[in-house]
């Protein structure tokens, strides 16, 4: 297993989290890089053992018009800094990759600048893409050229050109030896040439033994770019969208659909299908503030810890701070933090608190990880599934909804108990099926219960958990009755895995008769265990077709 296989990362926008100036005067270098190694600490408490990191290198404003490749922004401080975060990163057992911004070049890159001075004379003419020396743009430049997004302050770099190629891999030759970086992100990757991405990945092969390649890249086939020839990994945008969205509607039928396309996608190979998972990055707004409801908070980044993929959290989200996107600037997605501000976070921040166990669940179980996925559950707002790798089973419960529910699930392996990772709770394995309570807007990991589980991850009880909804059906925090269990096993195999619904998550045709069914024999078996049941009994319970009434019916025993 390489080591981002078992990665959870913690992204980092330095520029904003610093506080630096938004424009760089090229001034002598101040050093607000060494603002973040107290957050060393801080990043390894959470359990996050990656840092992704960027863009750190000189620019002009945001970062992502580089001025020069082989030097720390100058806001940032000079290259000794970085040096010496990445070794600090790595004492404490912490990888590091950066941004890697290669696709174009900000306007006072040494090559553009000696286009303008030399134009048809220059050299590097041809290291940019369609240069017109015929053309013009907003800046007088006397020609024109192509751009990212339609911002003449981002140069296209002409990555076919064998002269850029060759110079971009001398970067990141450069950037193994001088700061021991273990991996890059590649910016805006979904527009980059494919030989380019394969030099790159030659390269990775080259520098340092796993050395990991992950690309930005939103829509499309993500498999285009995770293979053996280009990138190990993708950012999931397609799992961002889902994850929000399916909590804001109530829709978790939307997460699993994704799911399972993106694991079609990947031949049905986690391991080597890995995609970088997030809720929140320094692009989109932040998830607390994107959430209709903020206590799916905790069923949200459940998610993000253990469906297939390598989990990461952007700065700050771990707080639960809030970041909605303004026009014409990100601005508040990259705000400044204060390390002091946060030092006993992890003791009085709910957010933090949860975040933290997952990022330990996570690290303490190769199933989370690396396990086959299968899905055991799903319903609008309830969804389950297990992470299995040889004789570990992981399950995973998560709720949307208000109220509690009660879930029997199956389970593999030769455990005869779970625990529940967040709240210390634990169940029998009981023909060979756990029947665990799933509180509202909320949920659990269930590991295989061993000498050192209780030890795996430190229980976020319901009380300490994030924006938790109180109601009267959640105020039992015990485990559910046995005779809950049996009324839940009885309709298991009919109501619980809805096979077939609706595009909308609806229920109908044989689904919904099943359901009816599966609640009818619970109704009966309910009368059973009070007595003898007669034929009229029988009648009346086939006669009650109507699901409400049949579950205040089981409410009345």
């Amino acid at each position: 297993m390489a080591w981002y296989d078992n990665a959870v990362f913690y992204h980092i926008y330095p520029l904003g989290m610093t506080d630096a100036p938004k424009q760089n005067a090229y001034g002598e270098p101040v050093h607000r890089l060494n603002k973040l190694i107290p957050w060393i600490s801080h990043i390894k408490s959470i359990g996050c053992n990656a840092i992704y990191i960027g863009p750190l290198f000189e620019s002009v404003g945001h970062g992502y018009e580089t001025t020069d490749y082989k030097k720390l922004d100058s806001r940032l401080g000079d290259n000794e800094d970085l040096k010496n975060y990445v070794a600090k990163c790595h004492e404490a057992g912490i990888k590091v990759i950066f941004d890697g911004v290669f696709n174009h070049t900000g306007r006072d890159f040494f090559a553009f600048r000696d286009i303008k001075e030399k134009r048809e004379g220059s050299q590097y003419r041809d290291w940019y893409c369609n240069v017109n020396f015929g053309g013009n743009n907003e800046y007088n430049d006397g020609f024109s050229s192509d751009n990212w997004g339609g911002y003449n302050l981002l140069v296209k770099l002409n990555q076919k050109n064998p002269a850029v190629k060759d110079y971009i891999c001398d970067v990141i030759r450069f950037w193994v030896k001088e700061f021991d970086v273990d991996g890059i992100r590649l910016d805006a990757a979904d527009v980059l040439d494919f030989d380019f991405m394969k030099a790159l990945r030659s390269v990775a092969n080259e520098v340092k033994p796993e050395f990991w390649l992950m690309g930005e890249v939103i829509h499309g086939d993500y498999s285009r770019w995770v293979n053996e020839g280009t990138l190990h990994s993708v950012t999931n945008y397609h799992l961002h969208k889902a994850l929000y969205s399916g909590h804001n509607d109530h829709n978790y039928f939307e997460i699993a659909h994704t799911v399972k396309r993106l694991y079609e996608m990947g031949g049905s190979n986690p391991n080597g299908f890995n995609l970088y998972n997030f809720v929140d990055n320094h692009d989109v707004e932040r998830i607390i503030t994107k959430l209709n409801n903020k206590a799916h908070y905790t069923p949200v980044h459940i998610l993000l810890y253990t469906l297939p993929g390598i989990p990461s959290v952007y700065y700050g989200s771990e707080f639960g701070i809030e970041g909605k996107k303004e026009q014409f600037s990100d601005a508040s997605l990259r705000p400044a933090l204060e390390f002091e501000d946060y030092r006993d976070a992890l003791e009085t921040n709910p957010h933090t608190r949860l975040i933290a166990a997952l990022g330990k669940t996570r690290q303490s179980s190769k199933a989370l990880c690396c396990g086959d996925y299968r899905e055991l559950l799903l319903m609008n707002r309830q969804y389950a599934f297990s992470r299995t790798l040889e004789n570990e089973c992981a399950v995973v419960t998560v709720n949307n909804d208000e109220s509690d529910y009660v879930m029997t699930l199956p389970v593999t392996g030769t455990h005869a108990e779970y625990i529940g990772a967040l709240s210390g709770q634990r169940v029998s394995v009981v023909n060979g099926s756990i029947c665990v309570n799933v509180r509202a807007n909320s949920g659990d990991i269930w590991l295989p219960l061993t000498d050192d589980a209780p030890e795996k991850a430190k229980p976020v009880t319901d009380a300490e958990a994030p924006c938790v909804t109180k109601n009267d059906a959640s105020d039992n925090t015990d485990a559910p009755s046995e005779e809950t269990c049996e009324i839940r096993a009885a309709s298991t195999d009919n109501a619980q895995t809805p096979a077939a619904g609706t595009a909308d998550g609806s229920e109908s045709g044989s689904y919904a008769d099943g359901k009816i069914a599966g609640l009818q024999e619970a109704v009966l078996a309910l009368m059973e265990k009070r007595g003898a049941v007669t034929d009229q009994m029988r009648r009346d319970v086939a006669a009650n077709v109507y699901r409400d009434s049949l579950i205040n019916w089981i409410k009345s025993f």
